[in-house]
């Protein structure tokens, strides 16, 4: 039987969530209700006046084609770092969990990746395929490929999607290997003496008891994909070549800060708000329902 906790006194619990309440209220809540109301204005770049307009920033980005063109290119950009870094992660958990010597050096070695900046990760990439010094370039360039990022935005998209999803796979890793270890190894023998492959017996035993992981982990890079990927899309191609990269997420700071387009910026901010959060209701709601627990 759980004893239940009592305090002292009745302020002490109060006392005791105050910082993490305040935090929330300082750094979530209110820069979100600033967002929401800076988006009903239009002020000048200077920042010197004002006026309330309303739904006019809404109106205006509904009827930009280069915003709906930037809208459809996250979505495909989120699916694409969250397939590719969760495949990458599974195979890799499946790798790990049947290594026996030198097991601990083996998954220190991809998890290193998840402790790298965003921006640091941009300036790797960038050196790594640069069209006239990068290494890979030069070793694409053998085999017929000519890699250019910064002309074609085919290329630029390719790079993008792969550094954004290189940081994550060692996040994935890590609760995929995790899930892995929870299940019964009995399981997994009594499929081996029933003659079973190592193959059938990871979609047919092991994949399905992941569900709850790899739901799990689909909310968390879908969100990572719209909102952590700012810093790689910056270093790697500032948005270009000709718009080819600019997500969501990077065009609120385009239009914000490069073009001061404040009221239009916060309501992109909004609306982007908004997406994550219908994204992650509709996973709970009809996701989850797939998932076995």
């Amino acid at each position: 039987m759980q004893e239940r906790v009592i305090f002292k006194t009745r302020s002490l619990p109060y006392l005791l969530v105050a910082p993490q309440i305040i935090i929330t209220l300082v750094f979530f809540l209110w820069p979100a209700a600033q967002a929401l109301y800076q988006s009903f204005l239009i002020e000048d770049a200077f920042g010197l006046g004002s006026e309330f307009v309303w739904l006019e920033n809404y109106q205006v980005l509904f009827a930009d084609s280069y915003y709906k063109d930037s809208f459809i290119r996250t979505i495909f950009f989120s699916l694409a770092v969250a397939i590719t870094s969760m495949s990458f992660a599974l195979i890799l958990a499946g790798f790990a969990d049947r290594v026996i010597k030198g097991a601990l050096v083996y998954r220190t070695f991809l998890i290193w990746p998840y402790a790298v900046a965003p921006g640091l990760i941009g300036a790797m990439w960038v050196f790594m395929f640069d069209p006239t010094i990068g290494i890979f370039t030069y070793l694409l360039h053998f085999v017929g490929f000519d890699l250019n990022y910064k002309l074609d935005g085919d290329h630029a998209m390719a790079l993008v999607i792969l550094a954004a999803a290189w940081k994550q796979i060692a996040y994935n890793f890590l609760f995929f290997l995790a899930g892995m270890q929870a299940i019964p190894r009995s399981l997994i023998e009594a499929a081996a003496i029933d003659g079973a492959s190592p193959l059938r017996r990871f979609w047919t035993i092991i994949f399905p008891l992941l569900s709850p992981t790899t739901f799990f982990l689909l909310v968390i890079n879908t969100v990572y994909a719209f909102f952590d990927t700012f810093g790689i899309v910056h270093t790697i191609t500032s948005g270009g070549p000709a718009q080819a990269t600019e997500i969501l997420v990077y065009k609120v700071f385009n239009d914000g800060f490069i073009g001061l387009d404040l009221g239009g910026s916060a309501a992109q901010s909004v609306i982007l708000m908004f997406v994550v959060i219908l994204l992650t209701v509709l996973q709970f709601r009809y996701v989850e329902r797939r998932v076995q627990y």
